[in-house]
């Protein structure tokens, strides 16, 4: 299922987690990562472990974990502690390139071993671009592991990395490397065949802002994006699913290319469709999926 919002909650917090269960993001995130001090880790990891056993039923809302990065002493820890609970997946922070996935994959699949999940249930998205050296690698990603399913971006742990005191220009708008890791994010997940998760707003109380942002990076090609609040998902939601007039327009675009099998381009309203625009509207349905939720 394609997501289009992504709601981080603190592992550590049984309030936020009961808060979040339930509510309208497509995907929680429990995260033991940045929200989540070392020295509560062993609280954590518990807690998460036990929320997933407690909500089996993902239908309606898919359950990943954040985990900490595959090169840090608490990674494999945390993934011992939590896959019992059975979670939709797992995101991956700070990696260098599609080698990553691949030791993750591995990891995954002898914990499905020991835990009786099915092989390969659980997916992996990364989050692709946190350090100076993964800017260079956003292409590495394609064919290494069928677990992948999404690529996104984080412009908040880039900065330190480069040793940057921030990550925007004067009136607001992304520092060109920033950019630069965002558009290669977008590139690499498409090249890979998985989605494209635009990043987190930080200003959470301004719905005006994210709403704005949200329109841009869906009109980029993103189809989803991260939350940091509860208040920012149907901002998210909304900025991500079609409107009315999209899908009946998709529809007709569809319904014109079967109408004439075997060809490449047809006319509708005036104009020459071709395969691009076919690819658009299948596109624009498959996101449409979701306005019943």
């Amino acid at each position: 299922m394609m997501l289009r919002s992504m709601l981080f909650v603190p592992g550590d917090s049984e309030k936020k987690l009961a808060k979040a269960a339930g509510g309208a993001a497509d995907a929680l995130v429990l995260d033991l990562e940045d929200s989540v001090t070392k020295e509560r880790l062993p609280i954590a990891r518990p807690m998460v472990r036990d929320f997933l056993a407690a909500h089996v039923n993902r239908s309606a809302q898919q359950l990943w974990v954040r985990i900490n990065p595959l090169d840090s002493t608490y990674a494999l820890d945390d993934l011992a502690a939590i896959m019992a609970g059975g979670p939709d997946g797992i995101l991956l922070p700070k990696t260098d390139s599609g080698d990553a996935v691949v030791l993750l994959d591995h990891y995954l699949s002898a914990l499905e071993a020991r835990d009786r999940i099915e092989r390969g249930r659980t997916r992996i998205i990364v989050v692709a671009t946190e350090t100076a050296r993964s800017i260079f690698n956003l292409g590495t990603y394609a064919s290494r592991s069928p677990r992948l399913s999404g690529l996104t971006w984080g412009a908040e742990d880039l900065p330190a990395a480069l040793g940057a005191s921030t990550n925007r220009e004067a009136e607001g708008s992304l520092a060109p490397i920033y950019e630069l890791a965002r558009s290669l994010c977008l590139a690499g997940a498409v090249a890979a065949g998985v989605q494209p998760i635009d990043t987190v707003y930080p200003d959470f109380r301004n719905s005006d802002g994210l709403l704005a942002e949200s329109r841009r990076a869906r009109q980029a090609g993103f189809t989803g994006k991260i939350a940091i609040h509860p208040d920012q998902v149907p901002v998210i939601n909304a900025a991500f699913t079609p409107s009315g007039e999209e899908i009946d327009y998709a529809r007709r675009v569809v319904h014109a290319f079967e109408a004439n099998p075997g060809v490449g381009t047809v006319g509708l309203d005036g104009k020459m469709l071709d395969m691009p625009h076919l690819k658009q509207a299948r596109r624009i349905l498959e996101m449409a999926m979701l306005r019943t939720r």
